[in-house]
């Protein structure tokens, strides 16, 4: 498998989705589409401090990846009209890289701290008392004769996003006012993502061409942006530019993705998992190594999905195969698989006759 099929229904942003969505993000919040519930929350928050006359609540954000978090948090700073500061857990090594990026807060700005799960944890501890009391405690020198020196700051907002929002330690997690949980987008939601998407990038995109390219897109707007740009080539390379059904069909397919919006990665879990072990369970590690990918790519990339999607099952004793998977890929499940009851994982076994 390689990279470029693995990124084409990866929720995580690569170079070229940046830079796209860079265009296509929402300025406000009434034209950000779905998440209903954390759009109506967050307009109170926004609102309330606004008539206060004073910074709002700290934020956190925790969901999957391409649900919106980022362009969640510039337009918070867009609706306080305040200066945006952006950065993530990984750049902040050391406390004191994070002292130098909230000594230097304006009053009233916003700090998007992506992957706040990733921070080291001396730099947590100090984000504690900045969070709380606007306060930096920098420690000047070593050993016995260190001293640590308080430094006011700016009140400021701290927009924190998290895909893992269990890895963030209980004192951090309070310290927010707010928690949004991003949840998947509906398909008609995406719909509506992907016509708006199309105007701003000037593509003819017709109605049910948008239907088939939303159902494939894994609940994920960054996917779908994604799907909709490589229909779009394929429509200029081999037609005339215009979306229809069957063109999104036809260019979906050469980048194998299913009607489901399953990957050839996918597939070559769930074939895997029925045709060599009768539907589990299954090891992870064993799996993985019958797929020819780390139990690392498996767990991260296609499980999520997978689970989600009910076509897999986590158990004590390992992954096992649903119903439904076994009919999406449509193989007729052995009378004694019970979807996984009583089958070791320790051994493969013929594959059961398709037909």
């Amino acid at each position: 498998m390689t990279e470029h099929e693995r990124e084409m229904v990866s929720p995580d942003a690569d170079l070229d989705d940046r830079a796209v969505e860079g265009a296509l993000r929402p300025k406000r919040l009434e034209d950000f589409v779905g998440q209903e519930r954390v759009r109506e929350q967050l307009s109170l928050v926004l609102r309330g401090a606004q008539r206060r006359g004073r910074a709002p609540d700290h934020i956190l954000m925790s969901g999957g990846p391409g649900l919106g978090k980022t362009t969640l948090a510039m337009i918070i700073a867009a609706e306080l009209g305040a200066p945006l500061r952006i950065t993530s857990g990984p750049a902040i090594e050391r406390s004191g890289d994070l002292a130098a990026v909230l000594s230097t807060l304006q009053e009233g700005e916003v700090l998007f701290l992506d992957e706040i799960h990733r921070m080291a944890r001396p730099a947590e501890e100090m984000l504690y008392v900045a969070m709380e009391d606007f306060r930096v405690d920098v420690v000047v020198g070593k050993g016995p004769g260190a001293t640590a020196i308080p430094i006011d700051i700016a009140p400021f907002t701290l927009v924190g996003a998290t895909t893992r929002a269990g890895l963030l330690p209980a004192p951090l997690r309070d310290r927010f006012g707010f928690t949004a949980q991003m949840d998947f987008y509906r398909a008609d939601e995406l719909e509506h993502i992907l016509r708006r998407s199309a105007g701003l990038l000037g593509v003819d995109l017709e109605d049910d061409a948008a239907v088939e390219i939303a159902g494939r897109s894994r609940g994920t707007p960054r996917i779908a942006n994604r799907l909709l740009r490589r229909v779009r080539d394929y429509a200029e390379v081999h037609g005339d530019g215009h979306l229809t059904l069957g063109t999104a069909r036809a260019a979906l397919t050469l980048y194998e993705v299913d009607d489901q919006g399953l990957d050839r990665l996918d597939r070559a879990v769930l074939d895997a998992l029925m045709r060599r072990f009768r539907g589990g369970p299954v090891g992870l590690s064993t799996l993985a190594v019958s797929v020819g990918e780390e139990p690392e790519t498996v767990e991260v990339v296609a499980e999520p999905f997978l689970v989600r999607s009910g076509l897999i099952a986590r158990t004590p004793r390992g992954r096992v195969a649903t119903p439904e998977a076994w009919a999406h890929m449509g193989l007729t499940p052995p009378p004694d698989a019970a979807f996984g009851a009583g089958i070791s994982d320790a051994a493969p076994v013929e594959p059961p006759d398709p037909s």
